[in-house]
């Protein structure tokens, strides 16, 4: 496949496929046949590079590591360690203001949610659970960056893609999902010991006649809790990007407004963009909005104005792409917070399952 980095997407197909490939790095097998820019090269050796397409990917299997998938996680990862780190030094026994405040609603939240679902003792629970709602959270909230900026402006330094919704990518929700799963096997096993084999084999029908089909109805639910836990996150995140997508290119002619309302656009910095307006825009948007966070501008004038900004940058046809994409902006933003939250409380659920000695 040729690769797209030196020009924009010709169809929709190839916009949206490109938009979905991520950034891969594996082993091509000796053999395989390279189609690039630079022409036809067939390797002589198993040679470990970065994939230019789909069919790349397929020929590195398994073992290939998504590269941007893991540098967004983990760095966001990061970014919450460090944050939470400096809230917890900054906070003090008065009351606190403003993100120090916002920082212990979330960590009372959380507390309080693990208490009413979680009745055992362990310390580790409520820390995996603050973790893991504020790190999803984060890799879903990349969602509502437009998904062109980031990889557009590293095409230019040459990264041909880029995936920045770590949620989207099911090796990553799996992976989480997994942890979880061990977990549950552990402490399964270190609370319940040999009961928990009993668990597997005596129910629901306490007769050991019944042992393959207690064992096999068991494992299926047992293993069903991890599956569904990763592919719901994946899938929601999934279709929620998806229609960013296709709502883009319903307009692709109002760049300005389509990434200002918090969307994508598939001919952003392409020929008949003004980088430098909608710069501008976004800088004045951005403005607007921390005057609201500030209580400085009602809310009523702050849509007002940036409704005037849009329509002056992007014109009448971004305007309404704009305003469909902000629509489906707001509402996602529930979406990132409620998945985050379900994929939360099911694991405190199922750990809290493991730790109980009767079935």
């Amino acid at each position: 496949m040729k690769g797209l980095a030196s020009k924009d997407p010709a169809t929709t197909s190839e916009y949206i496929q490109h938009h979905l490939q991520n950034l891969v790095y594996g082993r091509l097998p000796a053999g395989f046949e390279r189609h690039s820019e630079q022409g036809h090269q067939v390797l002589t050796e198993n040679t470990w590079t970065l994939a230019h397409g789909a069919d790349e990917v397929a020929a590195m299997g398994f073992w290939a590591v998504h590269v941007d998938s893991m540098a967004w996680s983990i760095g966001l990862g990061i970014v919450f360690c460090l944050v939470f780190r400096w809230a917890a030094l900054k906070s003090n026994p008065s009351t606190p203001k403003g993100f120090i405040n916002f920082v212990e609603f979330i960590v009372e939240l959380v507390d309080n949610k693990v208490k009413e679902s979680f009745h055992a003792k362990n310390r580790l629970i409520a820390p995996l659970a603050l973790t893991i709602f504020i790190w999803i959270f984060l890799m879903n909230l990349m969602d509502l960056v437009p998904v062109d900026l980031v990889p557009k402006l590293l095409m230019l330094v040459g990264v041909e893609y880029q995936k920045i919704v770590p949620s989207t990518d099911p090796n990553v929700t799996m992976g989480m999902a997994l942890g979880v799963f061990l977990l549950m096997l552990f402490y399964n096993i270190k609370i319940k010991g040999f009961g928990f084999v009993k668990e597997l084999t005596m129910h629901p029908f306490n007769h050991w006649a019944f042992i393959p089909v207690n064992l096999f109805m068991e494992l299926v639910g047992f293993l069903a809790k991890p599956f569904s836990l990763g592919l719901r996150l994946f899938g929601n995140m999934y279709a929620g990007e998806m229609i960013f997508i296709l709502i883009a290119l319903m307009f692709a002619a109002g760049a300005g407004g389509s990434i200002i309302s918090g969307g994508l656009n598939a001919q952003l910095f392409g020929e008949g963009t003004n980088v430098f307006l909608w710069l501008v825009t976004f800088l004045l948007v951005c403005f607007i909005c921390l005057l609201n966070l500030k209580g400085k501008l009602s809310t009523g004038k702050t849509a007002l104005y940036s409704l005037i900004l849009l329509m002056i940058s992007g014109g009448i046809l971004g305007l309404s792409g704009g305003i469909m994409q902000l629509g489906w902006a707001i509402f996602h933003i529930i979406i990132v917070t409620l998945q985050a939250f379900i994929f939360m409380v099911l694991t405190v659920v199922y750990l809290g399952m493991a730790h109980e000695q009767d079935h």
